[in-house]
């Protein structure tokens, strides 16, 4: 299952990278992410793991498996039996940032998971794009102010 959402955010790309790299506060982002424990320290790089807490679904550890600052930030999970592979793609353009999230599920439970979650799925990473759209717009206002 290959599931993706792209948007243009109207902010320069390094603004939208910076949210993107700040996991621990993708909660205050999105209602899609409950909680994200990191579980080392020092900036994000691959190897880094952090405990994720979604709506209906199970606890899950996501590891950091690509890296390239301002370009593309992938991690991936064990999930009820597949892998999940989340992927943040930036793309710099003459108005502002493409964002393009994915989630890839590849395993045994992937076709079921497909089936089941499919739509629900696919509505949760527009929600998390918005979210950084939100986020990355309110923080270029003159006298914005987000929380940390």
């Amino acid at each position: 299952m290959h599931l993706e959402n792209a948007m243009t955010i109207a902010v320069p790309v390094d603004r939208v990278w910076e949210l993107t790299i700040d996991i621990e506060r993708w909660p205050t982002l999105t209602p899609t992410i409950l909680s994200v424990e990191r579980l080392d320290d020092g900036e994000l790089r691959i190897g880094s793991s952090a405990r994720v807490r979604q709506p209906r679904m199970p606890l899950a550890v996501w590891t950091v498996t690509e890296l390239e600052p301002l370009s593309r930030f992938v991690w991936e999970a064990r999930i009820l039996g597949s892998r999940f592979v989340g992927g943040h793609h930036l793309t710099a353009t003459s108005d502002g940032t493409q964002n393009t999230l994915t989630l890839d599920v590849n395993g045994w439970t992937a076709g079921l998971l497909s089936l089941a979650a499919g739509s629900a799925m696919r509505q949760a990473i527009a929600t998390e794009n918005e979210g950084f759209r939100r986020a990355a717009a309110s923080s270029e206002r003159p006298g914005s102010e987000q929380p940390r």
